[in-house]
């Protein structure tokens, strides 16, 4: 529907439901603020919490804009008609990420990769496919995870997809089996990896980038072309079925996908832009080399993440805060 069919919004403020760190949301939330003049609320909150809210609050949730951090938590809050079916105007992005189901956009790509310590790992070492990461003698007990993170969480339903959960449960019982350390943050584990607790991390490509920034030496390792270990995985964002306020939900959503804003984010997280127009961070692949070797699944498909979810915690990978 055209923003001038809708309805007249509500009074109040905006409401955000947001996965995102609140160093990156709250300056922008700010910058929306100042050039649009509306009031905004923000709660913070985990994929996964954020999901479990908007179901206990059902139709009475004065939430307006869902912007989550992975497509597992997007596409399970259209699965579940959590999200309003956007114009088509405002779906003028790269194809390759772009749900089907219109309900929610993309606002930038981050790809994984597995950090090392150049000083103490030979490249050479390092397999073509994450399956066989375990595998890695020298590895053993040297290599960080995240499992109750989001974008890890959007690689493991990758590796369900690409395979099955059977593939999924046997790799992370042999990650387990490897000493594979798990750390609650990526601040963590990065530390870790700087200080020699660990040689190797499986993370996003942009936190290594803002590691190197402030003195660290880290390199990247990618895997064979296709292999979910190279996911691109996205952020996203979408407005709620039951917002009052629709107009200034989608003109919020719109400015997420400004550049300006996929500029700001591109500097402050290096996360990669989806817009024609934002600065590109340096340091990494392109996006056409990264996009060409990440494996080619619809973003749709990651609504399965009640499915992620319920794997990870029969492994005991999930803290109790996180389910």
């Amino acid at each position: 529907m055209p923003t001038s069919q809708l309805p007249e919004d509500a009074e109040g403020p905006l409401v955000v439901y947001t996965g995102r760190s609140e160093g990156l949301a709250a300056p922008l939330i700010q910058r929306f603020r100042e050039r649009t003049g509306l009031e905004v609320e923000v709660r913070y909150a985990d994929d996964a919490a954020l999901l479990a809210m908007l179901a206990a609050e059902g139709y009475r949730s004065p939430a307006d804009v869902l912007w989550g951090n992975s497509a597992g938590a997007m596409g399970t809050a259209a699965a579940r008609n959590l999200l309003t079916v956007l114009p088509d105007s405002m779906r003028v992005l790269p194809g390759q990420f772009v749900p089907i189901s219109g309900r929610w956009l993309p606002l930038t790509v981050r790809f994984r990769v597995l950090a090392y310590a150049p000083d103490r790992v030979d490249k050479a070492a390092l397999p073509t496919s994450i399956i066989g990461l375990p595998d890695v003698a020298v590895l053993n007990g040297r290599l960080g995870w995240t499992p109750a993170y989001s974008s890890f969480q959007d690689f493991l339903t990758a590796v369900r997809l690409e395979g099955n959960d059977n593939v999924a449960a046997d790799w992370l019982d042999a990650m387990m089996a490897s000493g594979a350390k798990a750390y609650a943050s990526n601040e963590q584990m990065l530390n870790a990896l700087a200080t020699g607790a660990i040689d190797a991390a499986l993370i996003n490509h942009h936190h290594v980038l803002l590691a190197n920034e402030d003195g660290a030496d880290l390199a990247f390792h990618t895997f064979a072309a296709g292999d979910p270990g190279n996911l691109g995985t996205v952020t996203g964002a979408g407005v709620l079925d039951t917002s009052a306020r629709q107009r200034a939900a989608r003109q919020f959503v719109s400015f997420l996908l400004s550049a300006e804003a996929q500029t700001f984010a591109a500097e402050n997280t290096k996360e990669i832009p989806v817009v024609a127009g934002a600065e590109v961070p340096s340091g990494y692949l392109t996006f056409e080399a990264a996009a060409e070797l990440a494996p080619r699944l619809d973003v749709e498909r990651f609504r399965d993440f009640d499915g992620t979810l319920a794997l990870l915690r029969t492994k005991g990978l999930m803290p109790e805060a996180a389910r």
